[in-house]
């Protein structure tokens, strides 16, 4: 499992070739094994494989761009009448969707609908009316799915940082010199 962690990269350039019927269902059955809230399994897929929709699902938002250049897209929907957790559960199977790809052999890149657009939240609303998606139903996310261009370096251990993390008995000792700070920033 860490081999396709490290190998899972926001790709957003893609070879001009199909994507293989096994390998989408592969990612879709992925995806469905994805856990849920109360076990709901609340999301839905719709797979654009059509260049005039894809070139409207890249104008949904200012870093669409590259989805009309994907062979196919993936929009996870997610139905309020039947789940719960939105934001939780599809963001879940959108991580199975990207490491199934890398399996695979293929690429993959989250792009955000929900809240997304300009003036924000116009996103939605945009590739609803374009699917044809009906009301009691969002749309976190369209994943663009291919062969990368070019492969992108692996994530290295480099990247593991010991400091993010904390034992509880650490966060209730304010003299702690490890204790945790909220970056100034990050303050409202």
């Amino acid at each position: 499992m860490i081999e396709a962690i490290r190998k899972r990269r926001s790709v957003r350039a893609f070879l001009k070739k199909a994507v293989e019927e096994e390998k989408l269902k592969e990612i879709l059955r992925s995806a469905m094994f994805a856990p849920t809230s109360w076990g709901t399994k609340a999301w839905e897929f719709i797979i654009v494989k059509e260049p005039d929709t894809k070139k409207m699902l890249s104008e949904a938002t200012a870093h669409a761009h590259f989805v009309k250049d994907a062979p196919l897209v993936i929009v996870i929907c997610y139905n309020n009448k039947v789940g719960r957790r939105f934001r939780e559960d599809s963001s879940i199977c959108a991580e199975h969707i990207h490491l199934e790809a890398v399996n695979q052999g293929l690429a993959s890149c989250f792009v955000q609908v929900a809240d997304a657009g300009d003036p924000p939240g116009s996103a939605e609303p945009r590739i609803k009316e374009l699917l044809g998606i009906p009301e009691g139903f969002r749309v976190q996310c369209m994943m663009p799915i291919g062969y990368a261009k070019r492969e992108l370096k692996e994530h290295r251990d480099s990247e593991f940082d010991n400091s993010k993390i904390r034992k509880n008995s650490e966060l209730k000792n304010p003299n702690h010199e490890r204790h945790l700070k909220i970056p100034e920033r990050a303050v409202g």
